[in-house]
């Protein structure tokens, strides 16, 4: 039996000998068959590095020029320089002035320490009664920016008021450089960020409340809630390395924090942020894994936020803490099923249900056990809002009667479909909504997709975070549509989508994938129209401004210019009395071509307008021009006129 045995060992360990030559064989073949990643070439790098130095250098000076911008556009309307302290205290409207007297109260304070228990134990704002202002008015901002003034030495430099509204000044910068950014991250093109910025200058009546009233929170905490969303975009991106992941989970971290601090209503925008990632993570395409740390970031934060604003109760309440509890739930119930098959269809739509099912359970466990009083007003008002209830309450029927709280009025849709934003938004969600329906239908049937996306393969729809964005700005443009002061979230929104969109060659290639086009490269052509169409775009916002030295009445050209805010008008005469070589290229011919005023004939000759062209008639001072225009200066090259806020009708 021994010696039979012998030979059946011999012949297992040959077998187990070939068996391990032939895995060690194919490990070589795959080895050698894989291509080895080759050091990219020098000039390849330094394009790289050229291009990123290019596109930061355009982002902060971008957000540095709307800084100034402000800054000089407030010093202007007001004349701020010169108006004693309180009318310049009067020049923050509405009740927002009330945030700067803390601040004010914070420096008069002998130590830092009494200036927080004042505010704390605050008796001046609500007659017979003691108010902890600090929690109930969110002054973290006022707080902040008078330890900066006293900390830095300020105080022997510049005003307490300059510092204060320099500061929200600079907030706004970053705020359109955090815009910047994070469509330059979604398209690969600082041109995108480009067009997003003159975009949100050009609709800044609709974009933002900074020119009405500088102390708002909200121009305080929107700054922060904008880089939260490039880091948030960069952090989802597929392609990212590990150290990048870091930087934007940190920086994520950090601007989520600072967001909730800075604003009472702050959880409520991020409540609807953490429903897009649910969504996102429900169809299944980005990783569980990013978006539950997502999760984490914000439990982190609601319950240091908590801790740091005097144990406040509505954080504990919010809807927020309870859906990223809920979610957590669920991943820990979550069973492992492959994906695409009929059971895991069938778990995802018992997934969603109990996430639903427990968000509003533990949201009203959480109303019963924490006493709160915080935020009751914004529920009753949005029951008497969709018609759920009846109130005599004066209050209440005053907020409903308030402009800002009702449906967006048509003059601002007119506003964004003038500047061309609105189209290019319509354009670039239909395209990219309908891709996201595609991908989604295609991993629901479990056919298998690239992990990778190229440009060649037209699938706009299959990148995590643009599909985050499309859920996000539908929530948030579906709320615009019923309170018009929600623009002011969505807007800047539509300035970053829509300019990702016609900047991106890989959403003109889906659409050309769509169209099964031919005739010319898709690649190709994708590529040319993401260059052409952004400066397209860019020419017709500018040629906008040149109608000033066409044929146009009065009341066209006052039109135009009050749809940009602008406050005055320059005419140069070497424009006005342009004498070129070439006819037809010069810009008074240029606006004619454009404004139909030419006919193409023998002789080139001009159609009949019965307006003159507008530059040479203003000069004269006679109605209609003086009813709009009123000149402040002039010498040999330029006449400047002041637009007039009221028009007045001279014979």
């Amino acid at each position: 039996m021994a010696e039979e045995e012998g030979p059946t060992v011999e012949l297992r360990q040959r077998k187990k000998l070939k068996s391990s030559e032939n895995k060690e064989s194919a490990k070589e073949e795959k080895i050698s068959d894989t291509p080895i990643p080759e050091k990219a070439p020098k000039h390849v790098l330094f394009q790289r590095f050229a291009k990123i130095f290019i596109g930061c250098l355009a982002a902060v000076t971008s957000g540095m020029m709307y800084a100034l911008y402000l800054s000089a556009y407030h010093e202007r309307k007001f004349w701020f320089s010169n108006r004693q302290e309180l009318e310049r205290e009067i020049t923050f409207q509405g009740d927002s002035a009330i945030y700067y007297s803390y601040y004010k109260d914070m420096l008069k304070a002998p130590s830092f320490e009494r200036g927080v228990y004042e505010l704390t134990h605050n008796n001046k704002t609500v007659s017979l009664k003691t108010i902890n202002a600090v929690q109930q008015m969110s002054l973290y901002p006022e707080l902040i920016a008078s330890v900066l003034y006293q900390a830095t030495g300020s105080n022997e430099i510049i005003e307490p008021v300059y510092f204060y509204i320099g500061i929200v000044f600079g907030l706004q910068g970053i705020y359109v450089t955090a815009l910047f950014v994070t469509s330059w991250l979604m398209s690969g093109t600082w041109l995108a960020g480009m067009l997003t910025v003159a975009w949100f200058i050009i609709n800044r009546v609709d974009t933002t409340r900074i020119e009405y009233s500088i102390p708002l929170r909200e121009n305080w905490a929107l700054p922060y809630f904008a880089c939260q969303i490039a880091a948030l975009t960069g952090y989802l991106k597929s392609n990212l390395n590990t150290y990048g992941e870091r930087f934007c989970y940190l920086l994520m971290s950090a601007s989520t924090y600072t967001f909730m601090m800075m604003w009472e209503y702050s959880h409520y925008l991020l409540f609807l942020q953490a429903i897009s990632l649910f969504l996102l993570d429900s169809f299944s395409l980005e990783q569980s894994d990013k978006v539950h740390e997502v999760y984490k970031i914000y439990i982190f934060s609601l319950f240091l936020g908590y801790l740091l604003q005097f144990e406040n109760s509505a954080l504990l309440v919010s809807p927020l803490l309870s859906l990223v509890v809920a979610l957590m739930l669920a991943k820990c119930l979550q069973l492992n099923v492959k994906k695409g098959t009929f059971i895991a269809k069938i778990m995802k739509v018992i997934n969603f249900y109990l996430v639903c099912i427990l968000t509003v359970t533990l949201n009203i466990i959480m109303k019963m056990f924490v006493p709160h009083k915080e935020n009751g007003h914004m529920l009753k008002f949005l029951e008497v809002k969709f018609g759920l209830n009846m109130t005599k309450n004066f209050t209440m029927n005053w907020l409903l009667c308030q402009e800002s709280l009702q449906a967006p009025s048509q003059d601002f849709f007119l506003r964004l479909t003038q500047s061309s934003l609105l189209p290019f938004y319509i354009l670039v969600l239909i395209i990219c909504f309908l891709s996201m329906m595609q991908v989604i239908f295609r991993r629901i049937n479990g056919k298998s997709l690239k992990e990778t996306i190229t440009l060649e393969d037209g699938r706009i729809g299959g990148r995590p975070e643009i599909i985050y964005h499309v859920i996000h700005t539908i929530l948030l443009g579906s709320l615009a549509m019923v309170i018009e002061g929600l623009k002011y979230l969505w807007t800047p929104y539509v300035c970053m989508l829509a300019a990702f969109g016609v900047c991106s060659p890989e959403l003109w290639m889906t659409l050309f994938k769509w169209l099964r086009l031919r005739t010319v490269h898709p690649v190709l052509l994708a590529l040319i129209l993401s260059m052409a169409v952004p400066t397209i775009i860019g020419l017709s916002l500018w040629k906008e401004i040149y109608q000033i030295y066409s044929k146009r009445s009065a009341e066209d050209i006052y039109k135009i210019l009050t749809s940009y805010k602008a406050n005055y008008l320059i005419v140069e005469d070497a424009i006005c009395n342009e004498v070129g070589t070439m006819r037809g290229c010069r810009v008074k011919d240029l606006l004619d071509i454009a404004n139909g005023h030419v006919v193409c004939e023998e002789g080139d000759k001009l159609t009949y307008s019965k307006y003159g062209r507008f530059c040479h008639e203003v000069k004269i001072n006679y109605s209609p021009y003086v009813n709009y225009f009123t000149r402040v200066y002039w010498n040999r090259s330029y006449f400047v006129y002041k637009i007039n806020t009221v028009i007045s009708f001279q014979s």
